[in-house]
């Protein structure tokens, strides 16, 4: 049975993206289960430094693979160092926090990791290149990726026995590699892209090796709904507001074949939160253009912030998240 026939997105549900403002493990922990309901997250607290932002806490989990900060951003070198120490001890402090705040939780919860086309985009081989240029490189970092998330996640069973795992991998820059985006190093230059055959098999080979469903996020334009579906993503975490008439007939095909759908809706930074209801209502409008069963709005579509919340003020961030759960109810008791 593949990853996205196993997955089944609860009524109503509302989540993070991931990210969460401010330095306090222990206050995001509570936030991510509390704010959200039914589909509490694995918040990540970057305000921490190097090691607590997305690259560099993936880049902890690898396996025999370590990375330190340079001047130019993340590379690789020979042994674990002051930055892959910090970002493991962080990671535990975060999962120690959540075990505290989801004790005989039943129900889905979701960790993220950086994929595997973007983290490769974002850290240096020794050569100062990324590890995108070098398909050796590439493939020894999936590999490690994927063995370092079955480690994460079989740590997070133990200590949340009962919660059913759910794997989000964030890859913000693959539209870059797909379309040769992505700058080198000096930034005078871009990689090459990379054949979509190629993007969309290293992706299915990350997932089959996930043993959970798996999410893919992305809150860059021209996210390639159709690609990340073949690969057995199940399901698209997106930015709605970037939604194109070309990205229509996709999303609706996406819908119809049961991938769940998390729409980011809510503003990412401090914005005016008054009507929920009137948050989703260009996801409805969508609904009903594509003609698709209305009933079925409210247990396709999750409803999340439009990206990471990491810029936002605390206090935003939690009636975000709140926000965003009465948002998703609306969409069960009035998908019309």
């Amino acid at each position: 049975m593949s990853n996205e026939a196993e997955f089944k997105l609860p009524e109503g549900a509302a989540t993070g993206v991931g990210s969460l403002p401010g330095t306090d493990a222990r206050e995001a922990a509570r936030v991510a289960v509390e704010a959200t309901g039914d589909f509490p997250f694995l918040p990540e607290l970057p305000a921490r430094g190097p090691g607590a932002d997305m690259i560099g806490r993936t880049l902890g989990m690898l396996v025999e693979l370590y990375a330190r900060v340079e001047p130019s951003g993340w590379r690789f070198g020979d042994r674990p160092g002051r930055d892959t120490k910090r970002a493991r001890a962080w990671l535990g402090e975060d999962l120690d926090a959540l075990e505290e705040f989801t004790q005989g939780y039943e129900g889905p919860l979701k960790v993220q990791a950086v994929g595997p086309w973007t983290l490769a985009a974002s850290v240096e081989t020794r050569n100062g290149e990324a590890a995108l240029r070098d398909p050796g490189a590439y493939r020894d970092l999936r590999g490690s990726l994927a063995e370092g998330i079955g480690l994460h996640l079989a740590d997070l069973a133990r200590r949340v026995p009962a919660g059913r795992l759910v794997l989000q991998l964030d890859e913000p820059l693959l539209t870059d590699v797909l379309t040769g985006r992505v700058r080198t190093a000096s930034g005078y230059r871009t990689y090459r892209s990379v054949d979509r055959t190629v993007v969309e098999s290293g992706l299915r080979e990350l997932i089959e090796a996930a043993g959970v469903p798996v999410i893919v996020h992305s809150c860059a334009a021209d996210v390639p709904f159709t690609l990340l579906r073949r690969a057995g993503a199940a399901g698209l975490s997106f930015d709605f507001s970037l939604l194109t008439e070309r990205d229509w007939d996709a999303f609706g095909e996406a819908a119809e074949g049961g991938t769940a759908l998390f729409a980011g809706v809510v503003p990412g930074l401090d914005s005016e939160l008054s009507d929920p209801a009137g948050s989703v209502s260009g996801v409805r409008a969508l609904w009903r253009r594509l003609g698709l069963a209305p009933g079925a709005l409210g247990s396709s579509v999750a409803v999340t912030p439009a990206c990471g919340l990491a810029g936002a003020s605390p206090a935003y961030a939690r009636a975000a998240l709140v926000h965003c759960a009465k948002a998703a109810r609306s969409l069960v008791d009035n998908p019309e």
